[in-house]
């Protein structure tokens, strides 16, 4: 992979993404997120809380109550919509870590053909998590 900022000088660089889940329960998606999949809250808004922020190392989650899906729960299964896309160095480690934390998976560790090696968390509210590393 090369560094895209250094064959453009003088632009803008982009320096991460911040994907917004709609979860139905605020309460119950920071327990999970933080424990079982490690990510601390940075804040959150609202009284009652509607709006949290979590991160683990550099990736960043929002995650936003509505009492509806914002997306079709059964297009998303059908279709294994992902919600959000994590990269990460390792695939293997953080997969048995969530693993044995008994995280339920919609798509165990594999190798992808282009060489990617991946796997995809499903949240409570159904929210499918992809996370990826380069290789094995």
């Amino acid at each position: 992979m090369t560094d895209a900022r250094a064959q453009t000088p003088g632009k803008t660089a982009l320096l991460g993404a911040e994907p917004q889940l709609v979860i139905s329960d605020i309460a119950a998606s920071c327990e999970f997120y933080t424990k079982k999949l490690g990510f601390t809250v940075a804040f959150s808004y609202g009284e009652p809380p509607f709006y949290v922020q979590l991160f683990r190392d550099g990736a960043r989650l929002n995650l936003r109550h509505l009492d509806t899906p914002g997306v079709d729960p059964a297009l998303r299964d059908r279709e294994q919509l992902l919600s959000a896309s994590i990269t990460l160095d390792d695939a293997k480690p953080l997969f048995l870590e969530y693993q044995a934390a008994g995280v339920g998976f919609a798509q165990p560790l594999r190798s992808e053909p282009w060489g990617a090696r991946t796997f995809i968390v499903r949240d409570p509210d159904g929210n499918l998590i992809l996370f990826a590393s380069h290789g094995e």
